[in-house]
C-alpha cells in the first residue's frame, strides 16, 4: 500500500516516507473498518487503493491549513478580503473600474456588516478556500452550525450591497456572470 501511495503522491510537495507509514496505517483503520461496504464491482485492491488514496489527500488538505490562523486571513483594517485575482484582466477599462467599485463595495461590507466570527468564516471558507471541517474544527463549532454562520452571513452580505445600491444581478454581471433563474409561479400556471 506505502508504494501505491508513493506514486499516488508522488507530485505532492514535502510528503516522507513516514507520511506515506502513517497514511497506509489510516487507511488500513479504515478499510477495516469499511469492509463490510465493498460491494465487489471492482477488485478488492482497486478499492482499498482509492481509500487509502482519500485518506491522505484528505491528511495533506488539513496539514496546508495546520499553521494558518483564521485571525490572520482577517487580520487587520486593510485586510485583503477579496483579492484583485476576482477581477477579469480581460475586461475592458470600462469593465475594470465597475469590477473594482463592485470589490471595493463588497470589502467595506464585508468589514462593517458582518461580524467577526461571521467575517473569519466567511473569508476563510469562500476566499481562501479552507476546508469547512477545518474551519468549523477551528472555530469551535461543528459543519452544520458552520452552515448556518455562512448562511447568515450571505444574507447580511445582500441586504447590505442591496443597501448600497448593488443588487445581486448587478453584482454578477459585473463579472460577467448570471443569476440562476428561479422557476417562478406565472400567473397562468395558478389557473
Amino acid at each position: 500500500m506505502v508504494r501505491g501511495l508513493r506514486v499516488a503522491l508522488a507530485g505532492q510537495p514535502k510528503v516522507t516516507e513516514d507520511d506515506l507509514e502513517d497514511f497506509a496505517q489510516e487507511a488500513l483503520l479504515r478499510i477495516l473498518a469499511a469492509l463490510d461496504s465493498f460491494r465487489g464491482e471492482s477488485r478488492f485492491t482497486t478499492w482499498a487503493h482509492k481509500i487509502a488514496i482519500r485518506v491522505a489527500l484528505t491528511e495533506l488538505r488539513r496539514r496546508r491549513w495546520r499553521d494558518v490562523s483564521l485571525d490572520t486571513l482577517t487580520a487587520g483594517k486593510d485586510a485583503d478580503f477579496l483579492p484583485e485575482t476576482f477581477a477579469d484582466p480581460s475586461a475592458g477599462p470600462e469593465q475594470q473600474a465597475v469590477q473594482q467599485m463592485v470589490l471595493d463595495t463588497l470589502r467595506r461590507a464585508i468589514r462593517q456588516d458582518l461580524t467577526d466570527k461571521q467575517r473569519r468564516a466567511l473569508v476563510a471558507v469562500r476566499v481562501h478556500g479552507m476546508p469547512i471541517e477545518e474551519v468549523a474544527r477551528r472555530m469551535g463549532t461543528n459543519r452544520n452550525a458552520l452552515y448556518k454562520l455562512l448562511h447568515d452571513a450571505r444574507q447580511r452580505l445582500q441586504k447590505a450591497l442591496i443597501a448600497k445600491g448593488l443588487p445581486p444581478e448587478q453584482v454578477l454581471a459585473a463579472f460577467g456572470m448570471q443569476a440562476e433563474v428561479r422557476d417562478a409561479p406565472t400567473k397562468a400556471s395558478k389557473i
